[in-house]
């Protein structure tokens, strides 16, 4: 049978987030390095037929994810990526979030000395290519390290004495707590694009299926922790760091996905707020 959406728990209210700045009319983004990244996989609009996956089922691991596939490549404006160049002029999307984070002088205008700051940041954290421009990847690199030791600084995901799986949509990151221990995480993950995009509110983990594939689209889904109807944490077998979100899913690198799924248990809670910048 087709189980309906886990009952919700009463929605907290959303935190309206505000959308990125227009990139400029010489950004039109691309893949800085070129490589064969899989399709954006197209989540389950329903919810899954769900069943008990027999022993010999867990017991397959899913298969491990392409060397590379989640290197940090940053979209940059297409005549660098053509041209190659060191260190870039243009003024990127992510200009004055990019010079408050690094303490340079924020103007939004992009500097010798500003590039040469931004790449050095970017060769550090190993984003590719280094030439300087305030992408989204760059940014997002630097939302998760702010996170990282305290995901929960700004109190947006509630406290309570039981695991609650946060999952903000504004920074791109979740993580799991258990009052105010972080469990798991945070880690970078990619929830839905416009039209597609994730549910906001209290949730709760109602099926947990390893090798999940969706039936409706035949793409892989590994690790996947199904919160609401056809909407889960799962795995991708590609960047997780594009300019589009999924297709209502919260996407997950393997590794994460893998640890997630240790963590979680079924009818653990999931709290959802914000959006997805562009979303």
């Amino acid at each position: 049978m087709l189980l309906a959406a886990a009952t919700a728990l009463p929605a907290a209210t959303a935190v309206a987030e505000p959308a990125p700045p227009a990139p400029g009319p010489e950004a039109q983004l691309v893949p800085g390095v070129y490589q064969p990244w899989q399709a954006d996989t197209p989540d389950q609009v329903l919810a899954p037929q769900v069943y008990v996956p027999s022993a010999a089922e867990e017991a397959v691991e899913p298969v491990e994810a392409a060397p590379g596939a989640y290197d940090l490549v940053e979209y940059v404006p297409l005549s660098d990526a053509v041209a190659r160049i060191s260190c870039t002029r243009s003024r990127g999307p992510y200009q004055r979030q990019v010079e408050r984070w690094l303490k340079l002088k924020v103007d939004g205008k992009q500097s010798k000395a500003d590039c040469k700051v931004i790449r050095a940041f970017q060769v550090r954290e190993k984003i590719k290519p280094a030439i300087g421009f305030a992408g989204p990847v760059t940014w997002s690199r630097m939302q998760y390290l702010s996170a990282r030791k305290n995901p929960n600084a700004a109190k947006k995901c509630p406290v309570r004495t039981y695991r609650v799986a946060c999952v903000d949509q504004a920074r791109q990151i979740t993580w799991v707590q258990k009052g105010k221990k972080v469990v798991f995480g945070p880690v970078p993950m990619r929830s839905g694009r416009a039209g597609y995009r994730t549910r906001t509110g209290w949730f709760k983990v109602y099926w947990k299926h390893k090798n999940h594939v969706s039936t409706l689209y035949h793409q892989p889904m590994p690790y996947a922790q199904f919160f609401s109807g056809g909407q889960a944490f799962h795995a991708v077998y590609g960047s997780i760091f594009t300019t589009v979100g999924s297709m209502g899913c919260v996407n997950l690198r393997l590794g994460d996905a893998r640890k997630l799924w240790g963590v979680l248990k079924k009818g653990d809670r999931v709290h959802v707020w914000g959006r997805r910048p562009g979303a």
